[in-house]
Formats: structure tokens, sequence, C-alpha cells
């Protein structure tokens, strides 16, 4: 299995909520029956002593010295919510809190062993990837991204500190970790044998939110799981619970695994993602270590060239509707329109057709089809050099037809070099003991509950 597919760095807890069970204070232990759970002796009926008050929500989290406060878990909170459409009941609003405190220990403890170690992450280069998450995740300016954060009740230093500690725990790992783990080029060798014997079969770009899960705490993180189901189908954005609650290492990158076949996926995932089409989402589904929430981003085709990244070009020619154009009347122009561009022989006749019927002309050379709508890449990708589409559009918005002026098409797609196949190994195995790495820092930790 690839390094994008099981790559637990567990920068993330899984979701278990906080349970108290208010029992008889002085009742007796019972003996647990049956095998102890992890080599713990523990009672079948544990019983509470003292008041226990579920509703209890602490104010701060001390580790290691380092405050939590409650206000530094509401503005993490925010950029959930903001995902989310701000559509998150008051039960799950609490579970949601809870995760995000689990997250941000993880996160002191990473930037404090990173300290500790005398790594530094620079002002400087945590505002640069700021600027740039705006840029491309948010389609804003720096500026505008401040603004927009405080309004929803985070803030800029809240994601900044999100930034510092995964690039604090990246650099350690390059440290402590990479250089101690080795791939032989038998083994690289082998993996590129598969996947050129692979050629021509399906593969697939997928996102993934892991869950990891034992079998003493595998029915909370189940419950958990469905509910994050339950607030992406209502409209929440995956690649945004990617980031929060996954514990892939992909969480960075919103869950990305990248391009996979279905053998490189656990076998509980194949027939499922095989059954998918590019946007829909399956899960939780259980598999090895947890739970896994799938979205199929793009299908194609190994080591075979994609027609859908053909470069094409293009003319649009388009006719406008005057306000109180009945449907009637549209439709009638709509089809001397569309019998008009019949009539066209190639793109060079396009011009004076359309200045006769007052329709506007933009061409473009650099369109590639998988940018174009679906419906449009199989209309587009059907035709012949200098034929048009069927007429598509709206009184509202006009109507329009595609002139195919031009189309080059893409090279077979070769396959992963021998670096790349050496690297997806590599970091498989530095992310296994990344996961070991942060379970001790989390087991050595001195952690203080304040009220």
């Amino acid at each position: 299995m690839t390094s994008s597919l099981r790559l637990r760095s567990l920068s993330r807890l899984a979701l278990i909520p906080l349970t108290l069970v208010a029992l008889s204070p002085l009742a007796p232990l019972q003996a647990r029956q049956g095998p102890p759970a992890g080599g713990l002796n523990l009672p079948e009926n544990p019983q509470i002593f003292g008041k226990q008050d579920p509703n209890l929500r602490t104010a701060m989290v001390v580790i290691n010295g380092e405050v939590i406060t409650g206000t530094d878990i509401d503005q993490r909170v925010a950029l959930v919510v903001s995902a989310s459409g701000g559509k998150i009941g008051p039960e799950e609003m609490e579970r949601l809190r809870l995760q995000v405190l689990r997250n941000l220990m993880d996160e002191t403890l990473q930037i404090q062993e990173a300290k500790s170690q005398d790594i530094a992450v620079a002002d400087e280069e945590v505002d640069a990837s700021y600027d740039r998450i705006a840029r491309q995740n948010f389609n804003q300016d720096p500026k505008a991204l401040d603004a927009y954060l405080t309004k929803i009740g985070s803030s800029p230093a809240s994601l900044k500190r999100q930034i510092r500690g995964e690039l604090s725990w990246q650099r350690l790992l390059r440290r402590n970790v990479t250089p101690f783990v080795n791939v032989s080029d038998d083994e690289v060798r082998d993996t590129i044998k598969r996947q050129e014997e692979a050629k021509g079969t399906e593969e697939y770009r997928v996102g993934e939110i892991f869950l990891y899960a034992t079998s003493e705490n595998r029915e909370a993180v189940l419950q958990n799981a469905n509910k994050i189901v339950e607030q992406i189908k209502k409209g929440g954005n995956f690649t945004a619970y990617a980031r929060q609650f996954s514990e892939a290492s992909t969480a960075p990158v919103g869950g990305d695994l990248g391009w996979v076949r279905l053998g490189m996926l656990p076998a509980e995932l194949q027939q499922a993602v095989a059954g998918l089409e590019s946007g829909q989402m399956i899960g939780p589904v259980e598999v090895r270590g947890g739970f896994s929430i799938v979205l199929l981003i793009d299908k194609r085709k190994v080591l075979t060239a994609d027609p859908r990244d053909a470069q094409l070009s293009l003319k649009q020619v388009s006719i406008q509707f005057a306000p109180g154009t009945t449907e009637a009347q549209a439709r009638d122009r709509a089809n001397a329109f569309a019998e008009a561009m019949k009539g066209a022989k190639g793109c060079g006749s396009v011009d004076p057709i359309a200045q006769q019927q007052g329709a506007e002309v933009v061409s473009s050379d650099q369109v590639k089809a998988r940018d174009l709508p679906g419906p449009l890449q199989t209309m587009v990708l059907g035709l012949n050099i200098g034929e048009a589409t069927p007429p598509f559009g709206s009184i509202q918005d006009g109507v329009s037809v595609l002139v195919l002026c031009g189309r080059d098409d893409p090279q077979v797609a070769g396959g992963p070099t021998f670096d790349q196949v050496e690297n997806q190994i590599l970091d498989e195995r530095i992310n296994k003991r990344a996961q070991a790495y942060l379970r001790d820092l989390r087991r050595d930790a001195v952690i203080d509950y304040g009220n």
C-alpha cells in the first residue's frame, strides 16, 4: 500500500466523545469477564466515585506548562463551523469542541517537541504559507482573509498556529525519523513492475478522512464518523473536515490521496470506490485500524492518455434575449441561430455568420476538455474540427454554441519515476514511525485540566 493511502501521522486524535457514567458511588466493582482490553484488568460494570457533572466544560488546559484557552478552542471551532455552512447543532457542537481540543493538544506537543530539538519555524515562513492558503483555498488576498476569519469568530492567529504546528512536525520528522528509514532498489522495481502490469486499468483520485479506532473505542469513533458524514451531506466542505479531523498524514492537504488503483486501497474500500462516480462519497467504512470516509474526486486509466486532457481551441458564439422575450420567441430565435451555425464551414466562417445573427464571438486556444462542464465535455470531445455543439443556455443567460477549431490530444501518460515510487514507500514507513513518536509525546505529557 502506498504512502498516500495509510500515512498515519496521527496529527489528530480519533473523535471520541467524553462520556461520564453516573452510578451509585459506593457500589462494589465487579470482575471483568472475558479477555482484558489491551491487557488491562478492567471491571465489566465500572462504578464512578464522587459527583460527576457531564455538563462541566473546562475553561482551559495546561499541557507541559502551555495554556490552551477556551478562546483558542472557540476560534478553531469557528473554522469548522464556517466550512459546514453553520449547520451544526448544539450536541454536535459540544462533540466538535472536544475534538478540536484534542487537535490543539497534539499541535502543542508537536510545536513543543520541535522547540526542544532546536527546530525553529520563522514567522516569515508561517506568513508565506498563510498567504498561499488565502489565495489558493479562499481566493482572497491575506488582508481579506484576516477580515473573513475575524467575521466568523476565528482569527488569523489561530490559522497561523495550525500552520506552525504542521511545519514544525514535518521538520521534526525530516531530522529525527527520515534519515533512519531505507528502501531497497528491488522493492522499488517490484512496485514499478506491478504498476506497468496494471496499464489500462482504472485509477482513482480519492479524498479520505481516516479516524483511528481500537476495539475499545470502536463504537464511539463510528458514531462520530457518522456525524461527520451527516454534516458533509448537509453541505459541509469535505476538504475542511479532512484537514481538521482526519488522522492520516494527508490531513494538511484536505485528505487528497492523489491517484491510486483499486489494488492499492484497503480491500474493504475497493468494491465501493469502483462503483462511485466523480463527486460521490461513501462511508464510514471500517478498515484496518479504524474508519474511512472516502470521496471520489476523479478517475482515469493507468498509463493511458486521458482524452479530457486534450488542449482545445474553441470559439463560443452567443446570442442574448431582450427583456420581456417569451419562451416561444426565444425558442424560435435559438432554432434560427442553430440552423445558421450549421452552415458554418470551419472556424473561418464563424465570424461572418455571427455578425449576421447579432451574436458575440469569444475565442480561446487554452481550454482543457476536463475544465468544461461534464455534459459539454462529452459533446465537444465528440466533434470533428469545424463542427459546433447544439445550442445550450437559457432565456436569462442567453444561448451559445461551441465550435471546435483545433485539438491537441495528450501524450500517453507515463508511469511514476523510480524516485517517485521510492519516495512513496519511504513516506509510508516514515509515517508509521511518526505515529509511534506522537504516541510517546502524549504518554509523557503533563496535562492539567483547569476549571
